[in-house]
């Protein structure tokens, strides 16, 4: 398997025509007034930048009518689809009812379809989209900064979260923004700089080597950002094993982060791990992990038995597993409560 093949695996190479839905979808709600008079809506918008620009829609849950500021979730498709058009990544995840229940604002950047050719992937394992203030990194920023502005959302809980090609981003998007994001989560992703591992020999270029080059990019904005690591152990577009580099490269780039060294403040060896069977649907493990001094995991690795490359929940559209359990909620009890420093 050559470097391409790897490549190719980590886009996820899946042969879904893609098609990019830039109409509103909005639907009107009240500027004020108790949430239950109060109705969600879908704003469509376009960011236009330096580095280029980003179609994007923001959902706004009942909640906004309150008049506090929200939390914010920036979800990022997979290849073969779009944020919210097509096979979109909002209904695959189902995130819009969560965010009406829980009270948070949902947002899902498109990939313009000539950049992300031929599948609409977005494009992680290129050099220039992987530094802050250039490239996809640049504009997905700019699309944060646009939404805290328009809608006074609250800055110190945005979270990334993507899929795919798109976990590959959000990776990248706490890697060189750790400043803007309180937490990642990756489905089906792979570590900052993967493009580097050698797909003949993988431990030529290991995840501790790759971690060192995350740290190195965050320079003196690193700190441990909370990360939420989820996999399908039937996945063969994007394999396990990439997951499970994965762990280790973030625990390793949250240990450099504490004080430089990779001194065993923060591991990948497991603290917890619990077996959950959630009723009729899939089981999974979950696997948490905790610094050495103590307090809140900075990694939670799940891994869903039978699971292929899909999004578990209720979502619809090509890449759910309906039998899965519901990451939008795991997803939320776990970035619930963390925010920046």
């Amino acid at each position: 398997m050559n470097r391409r093949t790897l490549n190719a695996l980590l886009a996820c190479a899946v042969t879904t025509s893609v098609a990019v839905s830039t109409g509103s979808a909005a639907t009107a709600a009240p500027a004020a007034g108790s949430r239950s008079a109060a109705r969600s809506a879908d704003h469509t918008k376009l960011y236009v930048g330096p580095e280029g620009a980003l179609a994007y829609q923001v959902h706004v849950p009942p909640a906004q009518a309150e008049g506090r500021p929200l939390p914010v979730l920036v979800s990022l498709h997979g290849c073969g689809m779009t944020g919210f058009g097509l096979n979109s990544m909002k209904d695959m995840t189902n995130l819009n009812e969560v965010a009406d229940e829980k009270g948070f604002l949902v947002v899902y950047p498109t990939q313009d379809t000539l950049r992300g050719l031929p599948l609409n992937c977005w494009n992680g394992d290129e050099p220039e989209h992987q530094r802050r203030g250039h490239g996809e990194p640049a504009m997905i920023a700019g699309i944060v900064e646009e939404v805290l502005a328009d809608y006074g959302a609250d800055p110190r809980r945005v979270h990334v979260n993507g899929a795919s090609s798109g976990a590959g981003s959000a990776v990248i998007m706490g890697v060189t923004y750790p400043d803007m994001f309180a937490t990642v989560t990756s489905m089906a992703g792979a570590e900052y700089a993967i493009n580097e591992a050698n797909p003949d020999d993988p431990d030529e270029v290991g995840p501790v080597d790759t971690a060192k080059r995350a740290w190195a990019q965050m320079g003196s904005r690193a700190r441990p950002v909370p990360v939420l690591v989820v996999q399908g152990d039937k996945d063969e577009a994007v394999p396990p094993f990439l997951a499970d580099r994965l762990v280790t490269h973030w625990a390793a780039i949250d240990d450099l982060a504490m004080n430089g060294r990779l001194d065993g403040q923060m591991d990948d060896k497991a603290d917890k791990v619990v077996n959950v069977s959630p009723p009729g649907l899939k089981s999974y493990t979950h696997k948490t992990y905790f610094p050495r001094a103590g307090g809140r995991s900075l990694v939670e690795y799940i891994v869903v038995a039978g699971m292929e490359h899909k999004w578990p929940g209720p979502g619809t559209g090509a890449f759910v597993d309906n039998n899965g359990p519901d990451l939008a909620r795991i997803m939320w009890d776990f970035v619930a409560p963390r925010t920046l420093p």
